[in-house]
């Protein structure tokens, strides 16, 4: 593969953050007196904003306030309540030793993004991490790709993949003119991955490894 900058997506990609995540959710619907659902995956992958909307109906005053509410936990423990996947520092680790630029391109606000990966030891290994802002603006994957290849000061985008696990990582690169490899550990599946129009699939970390460095 003929990629030099790889761009990766962080929750359900880097690391598995379903609980905290999902117990914050509890906690905001709970609080502003909505029923959880039972299928709280969904929410894993798309913008807190988008998901409020989509998935409760909420008008833009009421997502607002769930979020303020479930980042207040979120904030404090949430965003720790959060692992590592397995043989994720090894890829990353062969990947710069092989040359590339690691970046990171997230949904999720970049100042949480930066306290998870100085948490976990992850830091040393991305050039650039990208996120949304805190007051909901540069929400969409394809904004968040924009923001980190404008930083990185790339203009040759043949030599950028984009790596996640959802659709919108996928429609993201897509959007922006980037190819996007799937990966198949995190939260989505192989049937979503490959409906959005993945350009490659890779099933652990280790063989995303071997087709990067080959």
């Amino acid at each position: 593969m003929d990629f030099d900058t790889l761009l990766f997506d962080l929750d359900g990609t880097l690391t598995d953050s379903t609980e905290g995540i999902i117990k914050c959710l509890v906690h905001a619907l709970e609080r502003m007196g909505y029923e959880v659902p039972g299928d709280m995956n969904k929410f894993l992958g798309p913008p807190l904003y988008r998901s409020f909307a989509e998935f409760c109906g909420m008008d833009s005053e009421q997502v607002n306030e769930a979020v303020r509410i479930f980042r207040e936990r979120y904030s404090a423990v949430g965003l720790f309540e959060n692992r590592v996947y397995d043989g994720i520092p090894e890829m990353l680790d062969r990947l710069a030793k092989g040359g590339k630029r690691i970046m990171v391109a997230t949904s999720k606000p970049e100042v949480y993004a930066v306290r998870i990966f100085d948490r976990f030891g992850l830091s040393p290994f991305f050039e650039i991490v990208g996120g949304a802002n805190i007051n909901g603006t540069r929400n969409d994957k394809d904004e968040v790709i924009e923001y980190v290849l404008e930083k990185a000061g790339i203009s040759d985008r043949s030599k950028v993949l984009m790596i996640g696990d959802r659709k919108q990582d996928v429609l993201g690169a897509h959007k922006t003119g980037l190819k996007c490899m799937g990966i198949l550990w995190g939260f989505g599946s192989l049937e979503e991955l490959t409906e959005a129009g993945a350009d490659y699939i890779a099933g652990t970390p280790e063989e995303a490894a071997d087709m990067l460095l080959s």
